[in-house]
Parts: structure tokens; C-alpha cells; sequence
């Protein structure tokens, strides 16, 4: 694991956990599970066409609104879903932390040594603007940063 000279995270990202993400192979089954068995809210679904995958956003906090619990389904057999299942088999796939800037914590993060998935920001699901971090420098963790999108 790369370790930053400042084991500190950057104040950008400071911010709450947005969702985390859980790679089902059957969103139908992940949703008998989360929403029906142990009753989480569950507030839309959304296919993502970029990332061949159908996302489902359950509420973690129905009090404060916040968090969520991402349930990701892929669309076929092609994708990043569909290649972490054949691999892996379903599960906890990434931890998605809120950002203010996301650029500045992509440089705060590049400058400390952590290594991004992705150059430039793309568009996630509900049209937020998301990067990922290397597992290898995030202790084996997939980390997102994502933003409102503009």
C-alpha cells in the first residue's frame, strides 16, 4: 500500500459518507433484502448506460436524509459490475465520500501520492460527478469522490 507523507486525509475530503456501494447480481433479490427484509427506504432506481448498470438508492438516515446504501446491478456482461462479480462474487464494492471540490481533492490526492482511476471526473448516477482512488493506496478499499454535477 502506497502511504501518503501526510496520513491526514485532505479537509475536501472531510465530508460524509454519500453511499456506500454493494455489487448484486440480482437487483430484484438485493432489493428483497435491503428495502423488504430489513427495511431500508428505497428511493429510486436508475440505469446508468456509461457504466452498464442499473443503481438502486436505499436511504441509511430517513431522519436526516443523508447516506445511502447503492445497490449496483450490471446491465450485461460487460462492465466493471459485471467483471467485479465474476471475480469477486457480490458484495461490498466501493465507499463513496462527498466532496465540496472535486478537483482540488483529486489534487490534494494526487499530490499525496494516491493513485485515481480516473483523470477527469465523469457522470455518476443522479448526474454527480465521480472519480475512484486506487484500493492499492486506500488501505484495499475502492474509494469515490463525488460532487454535485453541473
Amino acid at each position: 500500500m502506497n502511504v501518503p507523507h501526510n496520513p491526514q486525509l485532505p479537509p475536501e475530503l472531510a465530508g460524509a459518507i454519500d453511499h456506500v456501494g454493494i455489487a448484486v447480481a440480482d437487483l430484484e433479490a438485493g432489493l428483497a433484502l435491503y428495502r423488504d427484509l430489513l427495511g431500508l427506504e428505497l428511493e429510486r432506481v436508475e440505469e446508468v448506460p456509461s457504466e452498464n448498470v442499473k443503481v438502486a438508492f436505499l436511504k441509511l438516515d430517513r431522519t436526516a436524509g443523508a447516506g445511502h446504501l447503492e445497490l449496483l446491478a450490471p446491465l450485461s456482461e460487460d462492465g466493471n459490475i459485471a467483471a467485479f462479480i465474476a471475480r469477486r462474487g457480490p458484495g461490498l464494492h466501493h465507499v463513496a465520500v462527498a466532496v465540496k471540490d472535486i478537483t482540488a481533492a483529486m489534487e490534494r490526492c494526487r499530490t499525496a501520492g494516491i493513485r485515481l482511476l480516473d483523470e477527469t471526473p465523469r457522470t455518476g448516477a443522479h448526474g454527480k460527478k465521480i472519480v475512484f482512488l486506487h484500493p492499492k493506496d486506500c488501505g484495499g478499499v475502492l474509494v469515490e469522490l463525488c460532487s454535485p454535477g453541473t
